[in-house]
């Protein structure tokens, strides 16, 4: 008699089987057909696979409510060849889900044990365990966001990006020196000028694998500029006779010297108009930028700058001393500068001098400069 009821439950729970998988299957598979579960990693009996199949159609419930509604995010880690046996416990006691086993039986059920990803994911207590599942099978690492300010040297570039955590700030500015990178916008680089990728690290907010190396990096920056200065934006330059190494150069001073992104225009007009009448740039920040690192403020750009002291420093880079422009980027601009350059404002002006307020006084003459400079020294 208990033998005929034994097998009776069993025909009973086979029979409740096909009814679940013939209405319910899907969602449990996840949308895949038997024949992908029957590829799954972990090879169960039709039977036991079936009894599964029930037991997680009664907790579907269980499967689709979320350990809580804590949305912060939590970095989870697997291990080159671990298994959902081992990965569901961990998921339980970082508070990602409540039930280790049923972590289990969805994994078994959906066959996808083999498809958990060794690596590093962002999981939150706020996702199903059907959502996190569905995570743990695409392998994707944790990424790191970070800022790369306009108007940066390379040097403070590779600082931020070794406080980050990404890269070794000498092995970055080896690479940046190296000359090893090739991109069609780097081929009118001049021979003269220092093999140097400085203007070209191009200033955005990057999502960076943890796993890249700097050069992986400097690629992504770099491809990243060839992005940005766009088809119109080189066809632009060839119209005005420049190479995208010089609207680079004078970019970067233009970053340099202006606050207000309404005297971009403004300024690259101005020196745009010495060029054109062979006036000296006479740019501070070409001799910040030339002065280099300073061991008493622990800055790269040196401010105040004297002109009786600094103004006399030998180097290329000095528009004080040497005519046209430097013989390089001093930083990397932004867009706003870059576009102030292929659009400067039509402008008279040959000179501008700071309000010591972010602004500009623009002067036609060199007698309205000086009477600006009365105006608005030691203010």
């Amino acid at each position: 008699m208990r033998s005929a009821l034994r097998w009776g439950l069993i025909l009973l729970a086979l029979v409740l089987t096909i009814v679940v998988i013939s209405v319910g299957g899907q969602y449990l598979l996840g949308g895949r057909g038997s024949s992908e579960v029957a590829t799954g990693a972990i090879e169960t009996s039709t039977l036991e696979r079936s009894l599964i199949g029930i037991y997680l159609n009664i907790r579907r419930n269980d499967i689709e409510t979320p350990a809580s509604d804590d949305s912060t995010a939590v970095v989870f880690s697997i291990n080159p060849g671990e298994t959902a046996a081992t990965i569901g416990p961990r998921l339980q006691r970082e508070g990602l889900i409540k039930d280790a086993q049923l972590f289990l039986w969805l994994v078994r059920y959906r066959g996808v044990d083999a498809q958990l990803e060794a690596g590093e994911y962002e999981l939150r207590p706020s996702m199903t365990i059907g959502e996190i599942v569905e995570a743990l099978q695409h392998g994707r690492l944790r990424e790191v966001s970070v800022t790369i300010p306009e108007g940066k040297r390379a040097e403070e570039v590779a600082a931020l990006l070794e406080e980050r955590g990404l890269v070794d700030s000498e092995v970055f500015m080896s690479l940046v020196g190296s000359g090893a990178f090739v991109h069609d916008f780097l081929s009118d680089h001049p021979d003269e000028a220092p093999s140097s990728l400085e203007g070209f690290l191009f200033p955005e907010t990057y999502r960076i694998p943890v796993d890249y190396d700097a050069t992986q990096l400097l690629d992504l920056m770099l491809t990243t500029f060839g992005e940005r200065f766009t088809p119109e934006r080189r066809q632009l330059a060839a119209q005005k006779g420049w190479t995208i190494y010089e609207v680079v150069t004078l970019a970067s001073i233009v970053e340099r010297e202006a606050v207000i992104p309404e005297e971009r225009p403004i300024i690259a007009g101005v020196y745009l108009n010495r060029l054109e009448q062979g006036m000296y740039l006479q740019s501070d920040p070409t001799v910040q930028y030339a002065l280099g690192y300073q061991e008493d403020t622990g800055q790269w750009w040196k401010i105040p700058m004297s002109l009786e002291e600094d103004v006399p420093f030998d180097s290329l880079y000095n528009t004080y001393l040497y005519p046209g422009l430097p013989q390089g980027p001093i930083c990397s601009p932004g867009l706003a500068s870059l576009q102030a350059v292929l659009e400067p404002a039509e402008t008279a002006y040959l000179f501008f001098f700071s309000k010591f307020d972010g602004s500009h006084a623009f002067a036609e003459t060199y007698e309205e400069h000086l009477r600006n400079q009365e105006l608005y020294q030691g203010q």
